[in-house]
């Protein structure tokens, strides 16, 4: 395997907020006086709006009518709440940077243009990727082969000669899986169980010092 491009997944993956999901939801929720919501009712609808410039259609989808609360209101104070709690894994820019001199580097990020794009600002990354791709420009999000299939298609590199490297087991490996990438899974404590089909797995706490090996290892396993 010749491997010319390295395509990162965001959320859990290089950065991570310092307070769980649900807790930033209730956060969220209380700040506006919502309705307590569900992080998998959140997720659920999540799942249903990859395609969307704002997470206003999510709100809009949870919040019963007649509830008092406008969902613009409550995504600004969710987005809010995330921006405050996230930081970056430490090294992500040197290794992205030490990646470029060898690879096209890229990031596919799932969510809302709006949440996504100001995450990446908030982090100062928004010039450390070749390219970036939110799903809420594009049809249809992670894990449809539509949404590797155009992230490979800016890049400018094949998908059998980039690998993906992400957390989670369905949207990032079986979905990079499916359409015809190498697949590196990042494992971490109380995260998602190792995916059988990922070609190779790293430790978060060691991306950055064992990603360029692992990498590697790919290549030199296929061309044993």
């Amino acid at each position: 395997m010749c491997v010319t491009a390295v395509g990162f997944d965001l959320d859990a993956t290089l950065a991570v907020t310092d307070r769980p999901r649900a807790k930033l939801l209730a956060d969220a929720t209380t700040a506006v006086d919502a309705p307590s919501l569900s992080r998998q009712a959140y997720l659920d609808a999540h799942s249903r709006h990859l395609a969307s410039e704002t997470r206003e259609p999510i709100f809009a989808d949870l919040l019963a009518d007649g509830c008092g609360t406008d969902a613009d209101e409550l995504a600004a104070a969710y987005r809010r709440a995330i921006l405050d709690a996230l930081s970056p894994l430490d090294g992500v820019p040197d290794l992205l940077s030490s990646l470029r001199r060898e690879y096209r580097v890229g990031l596919l990020t799932n969510g809302p243009v709006v949440a996504q794009r100001g995450k990446l600002a908030q982090l100062g990354w928004e010039d450390n990727f070749d390219v970036t791709v939110v799903t809420g420009e594009l049809e249809a999000g992670k894990p449809t082969r539509h949404a590797f299939d155009a992230f490979c298609e800016k890049l400018g590199d094949p998908p059998a000669d980039t690998v993906y490297v992400g957390d989670d087991p369905k949207m990032d490996v079986r979905g990079a899986n499916d359409a015809g990438m190498k697949t590196i899974q990042v494992l971490f404590p109380d995260g998602p169980d190792p995916e059988p089909s990922a070609d190779a797995y790293v430790e978060r706490d060691e991306l950055v010092t064992a990603l360029p090996d692992v990498i590697a290892s790919l290549e030199a396993r296929d061309d044993g």
